[in-house]
């Protein structure tokens, strides 16, 4: 993908970040998520490409635009799109930890194309990509890690998503020794935290955004981790959708099912801060925002920090 197209699209997820950033502890989830679609349709319709959204915004919050099989872009190179405008919409509502504008593209049929539902996940660094299985037991998971890190079982830290259709596993995480991290939201970042050094996370379990699975493969992908995958079905209505777009329920996804080839690319900017990168920061008249872009076929991640004009301070001193 070209490399230039990899950066324009840096300051989409800015925008998305600063305009959802505006929301934090407000208290409403849906006005957060509206903004931040809104910035990333409109700046998306600014670049000339052919983008289309194969996984992205939907039922699940509510949003009224970057649905599945949405275009984007003025023309030219097409691409296919996974987004998040705004991952962790209770968070920055309540002013919780951990939020993130995420894009991940690739070239036509290289990303998965799938509803939004949810799947049972669990995801690891390069050192122990090939020990990770789905259908293992937790301790079985964590064992191995343990092994292929070099480290003893109390020193592994599992990231798990708060929610109370965790309490087994957590349970489990914690009578095989391991240490738990749990996050109230926002498992891209969970899930590529493994493949960073100094997050302190070693793996990702729990069930997750079918979305968020596709956007952290791409970034787990390209720096050498694993993730593994498989539909979860909440009830008959989700069922009907996997199955209407051909997808299978038993089927483990890899990595390599969820993103295929080189032709990747990563891009997201923080709105709190979290695990992967700060948040946007208001200093004097100045916007600070902190992003990352991955880039397979040539393996270079980049760490913007980038200052924008607060344009609101500017008008209301004159």
């Amino acid at each position: 993908m070209d490399r230039n197209l990899a950066l324009e699209f840096v300051r989409v997820t800015e925008a998305a970040a600063i305009a959802a950033a505006g929301w934090v502890g407000r208290g409403d989830k849906y006005q957060a998520d509206a903004a931040a679609v809104k910035q990333m349709r409109s700046r998306f319709n600014q670049i000339n490409f052919s983008g289309t959204v194969v996984i992205g915004e939907g039922r699940k919050d509510e949003a009224p635009e970057l649905y599945q099989g949405e275009k984007v872009g003025t023309g030219g190179s097409v691409v296919d799109l996974a987004v998040d405008p705004l991952e962790c919409t209770d968070s920055v509502a309540f002013g919780r930890y951990n939020a993130l504008s995420v894009i991940a593209a690739g070239a036509k049929g290289s990303l998965l194309s799938a509803p939004d539902t949810y799947m049972e996940k669990v995801a690891a660094g390069p050192k122990a990509r090939k020990v990770i299985r789905l259908d293992a037991p937790v301790k079985v998971n964590i064992v191995k890690t343990a092994h292929a890190l070099g480290k003893p079982i109390e020193d592994v830290t599992v990231c798990i998503l708060d929610r109370d259709r965790h309490a087994d596993l957590i349970a489990q995480v914690r009578k095989a020794g391991a240490r738990v991290r749990l996050i109230t939201d926002g498992d891209v970042a969970g899930g590529i935290a493994p493949c960073i050094l100094e997050s302190g996370i070693d793996l990702l379990m729990g069930t997750g955004a079918s979305a968020e699975a596709v956007l952290a493969a791409v970034a787990i992908k390209v720096l050498g981790g694993e993730l593994f995958a498989r539909f979860k079905p909440r009830n008959e209505q989700d069922t009907d959708l996997i199955r209407n777009q051909k997808l299978s329920l038993k089927k483990i996804y890899s990595t390599n099912d969820l993103a295929k080839g080189t032709l990747l690319t990563f891009t997201a900017t923080g709105v709190i801060d979290g695990p992967l990168l700060e948040g946007v920061r208001y200093v004097d008249d100045t916007i600070i925002t902190h992003s990352l872009v991955i880039r397979g076929i040539s393996g270079t991640v980049r760490y913007i920090t980038t200052h924008h004009r607060n344009k609101r301070i500017k008008k209301s001193s004159t």
